[in-house]
C-alpha cells in the first residue's frame, strides 16, 4: 500500500458511508481515497460496463440470495424501503412506515409511480409481493422472515396495513432486502417468465440476458424524481460476469468495463496506477460456520480453540491492505448489537492447543473448509494453515455458489465453511438463518442464545432489543458459532471516465448518484 497514490477526486468523487478508523487513517496520509459525497451529472453517459463475479440464478428476488445478484435485482426493481448510507431506513416507495402497535405495521405508499411496463403502483402490488414470497411454490430461502405477516389489509390504493401474528421490529430490515415491489399482472401471468424477464420501478429496466456473459439494462426513463436510491448514471448498462479477479482487473485497466467490484489487495496498486480505487466501508462481516451438531465441534472448546488458532490481524494487514478489524462475534460497527467493549479472540496458538488437549485431541484432527469460488482463495488459505499450525488439518474445498446456498445444513459436506454477511445493519436475518437453532442455514443450536433470540425478535423497545442483542453477542463470543474474522470494506476499481457515481453502505452496485 505504500505506493499509493491519492489524485484528486473532483467530479469523480462518491458518497460516503465510509466509516471507520482504518479508513480514516489511510485517507489522511493520501494512500487511499474513501466515498465522499457529490453531484449528480447535468447529462448522462451512453453505456457503462460493470464486472460482477457471479452470475445470478434468476432475476426472481425471492429466490436471490447474493449481492451480485441485489446489484441487478435493486436496479430494476424498489423496496418499499431501502438502507441509507448512515444504517438508517429511509422510505424509498413507500412515504412513511409506521407501528401503531406491536402486531401492525402501516404503510403509506408513494403516488404516481408505475411500474416499468404501465402498470400502476398502488397496495395490490404489496399484497401480491407479500404474497409470492411466502408462497412455498416460489421456495425462497427466505420466507419464514415474512411468515409472520398474516394478513395484508388494502385500506385504499395507497395505504396498506400489515397485520402480523407476533410483534417483528425486524420486518422494515426485511422489506429493505427481499421484498422488492412486483407488478402483480405480469408476474401472475406464467406466460411472461418475470424471473428471467423482470419488470420493476427502478431506475433500470431489463434489457436482455445473455447466460454466461451479461446481463444488459437500459435507463427507466419515468423513473420517480428524487428518490433516495439517486439518479441513473447512464442511458445503458451491462453487467458482465468475471469470477476471477485477474479478470476483472483486467477488464478495467484494458477499458472493457468501467467499474470492479473484489479488487485483491495486491492488485490495488496496478489499478491504482492506471485507474482509481475507492474503498467503502461495509456493513458487514467475514466468518468460518462451525457447527455444533457433530463431533468435535459440539465441544465448545474445540470452537474456542479455532478462534485462538487465527491470527486475524496480521490477515487483515497482509491480505487486506490493512483494512477491517477483529470481530468478537458476528456484530459490526456502527450495526444492532455491537459492542465495542467486547474483547475479540487473541491469536493465541498455545492456547488453542491446550483447549484441544484438554477436549481430547492433542495431535489435532482432520476437517474440511468449503469456501464459495468466487471468494478471495487466499484469504481461506490463509486461516487454514493457521489452523493446520495448531493441529486443525483442514481440507479446502471450493464450491460453486449456487451449490454452496444450498447445503448450509447438509451434513455430509464440510463442516466449515467461510461465508461473509451484508449488511448488518440489523442482524435479525444473520441471526434468524444461521443462529436460530430453527435456521434454514442453521447447524448452530445453543439454548442460552436461543432465549436471547427469542425475546429480542419481539422486542419492540430499540434501546432494550441493542442491549439485548449485545447480551446475545457475549453468548455468541463465549460459545462461538464461528471462527470470527473481521468486517468488510469493499475496494471498487473504477476508470477515470466513470461518471459521479454512489457506493452504498449495503454494497449494491446500483448505477446511481446520489446528491449531497
Amino acid at each position: 500500500m505504500s505506493g499509493l497514490l491519492a489524485r484528486r477526486m473532483d467530479r469523480r468523487q462518491v458518497l460516503a458511508g465510509a466509516g471507520g478508523g482504518a479508513l480514516a487513517a489511510l485517507w489522511e496520509t493520501g494512500r487511499i481515497r474513501l466515498a465522499m459525497a457529490q453531484t449528480p451529472p447535468a447529462t448522462m453517459v451512453d453505456a457503462l460496463a460493470f464486472d460482477l463475479a457471479t452470475e445470478p440464478p434468476t432475476l426472481d428476488p425471492a429466490t436471490t440470495y447474493d449481492v451480485d445478484g441485489w446489484s441487478v435485482v435493486h436496479s430494476i426493481y424498489d423496496a418499499l424501503v431501502q438502507y441509507g448510507p448512515d444504517g438508517a431506513l429511509q422510505p424509498l416507495l413507500a412515504e412513511s412506515l409506521t407501528s401503531p402497535d406491536p402486531l401492525t405495521w402501516e404503510v403509506k405508499l408513494r403516488e404516481g409511480v408505475t411500474f416499468q411496463n404501465g402498470e400502476p403502483f398502488d397496495a395490490k402490488s404489496v399484497a401480491f409481493s407479500v404474497q409470492h414470497i411466502t408462497d412455498p411454490e416460489t421456495k425462497s430461502q427466505v420466507a419464514g422472515n415474512f411468515a409472520v405477516i398474516e394478513a395484508v389489509e388494502e385500506i385504499d390504493p395507497h395505504r396498506v396495513r400489515l397485520k402480523l401474528t407476533a410483534p417483528a421490529p425486524w420486518l422494515p430490515a426485511q422489506m429493505a432486502a427481499w421484498l422488492v415491489m412486483l407488478p402483480p399482472v405480469y408476474a401472475a401471468d406464467p406466460a411472461n417468465d418475470f424471473a428471467n424477464n423482470p419488470v420493476g420501478t427502478g431506475p433500470y429496466r431489463f434489457a436482455g440476458w445473455d447466460r454466461g456473459v451479461e446481463v444488459r439494462l437500459e435507463v427507466n426513463p419515468d423513473y420517480f424524481t428524487n428518490s433516495p436510491k439517486g439518479t441513473p448514471i447512464a442511458r445503458a448498462v451491462r453487467y458482465h460476469w468475471a469470477p476471477e479477479a485477474t479478470t476483472r482487473v483486467s477488464d478495467l485497466l484494458s477499458g472493457a468495463s468501467d467499474l470492479i467490484r473484489d479488487v485483491p489487495a495486491d492488485q490495488l496498486a496496478p489499478v491504482e496506477s492506471a485507474a482509481i480505487v475507492i474503498a467503502q466501508s461495509i456493513s458487514g462481516s467475514a466468518w468460518v460456520r462451525i457447527p455444533t451438531d457433530v463431533a468435535p465441534f459440539d465441544d465448545v472448546r474445540v470452537r474456542q480453540a479455532l478462534n485462538y488458532a487465527v491470527d486475524v490481524d496480521a490477515i487483515v494487514q497482509a491480505l487486506l491492505a490493512g483494512h477491517g478489524q477483529r470481530l468478537a462475534n458476528f456484530f459490526v460497527p456502527g450495526g444492532l448489537g455491537f459492542d465495542p467493549e467486547l474483547t475479540p479472540y487473541p491469536y493465541d496458538p498455545g492456547k488453542a492447543k491446550a483447549l484441544l488437549t484438554e477436549a481430547g485431541y492433542p495431535d489435532g484432527f482432520d476437517t474440511e473448509l468449503a469456501y464459495t469460488s468466487t471468494e478471495r482463495m487466499e484469504l481461506v488459505a490463509a486461516v487454514a494453515g493457521q489452523l493446520t499450525d495448531v493441529g486443525v488439518r483442514a481440507k479446502l474445498t471450493p464450491v460453486e455458489k449456487a451449490t454452496f446456498n444450498a447445503t448450509w445444513t447438509d451434513s455430509s459436506v464440510a463442516p466449515l465453511r467461510y461465508a461473509t454477511w451484508r449488511p448488518m445493519f440489523d442482524p435479525y436475518t444473520l441471526l434468524s438463518l444461521l443462529v436460530s437453532n430453527a435456521g434454514f442455514l442453521s447447524r448452530y443450536d445453543n439454548p442460552n442464545a436461543q432465549a436471547i433470540l427469542d425475546a429480542a425478535a419481539i422486542e419492540t423497545d430499540s434501546g432494550k432489543r441493542a442491549a439485548e442483542y449485545r447480551e446475545l453477542g457475549q453468548i455468541l463470543r463465549d460459545e462461538p458459532a464461528a471462527i470470527y474474522l473481521f468486517d468488510l470494506t469493499e475496494f471498487y476499481g473504477a476508470s477515470h471516465d466513470l461518471p459521479p457515481w454512489t457506493p452504498r453502505a449495503d454494497d449494491y452496485l446500483i448505477p446511481t448518484v446520489v446528491s449531497k
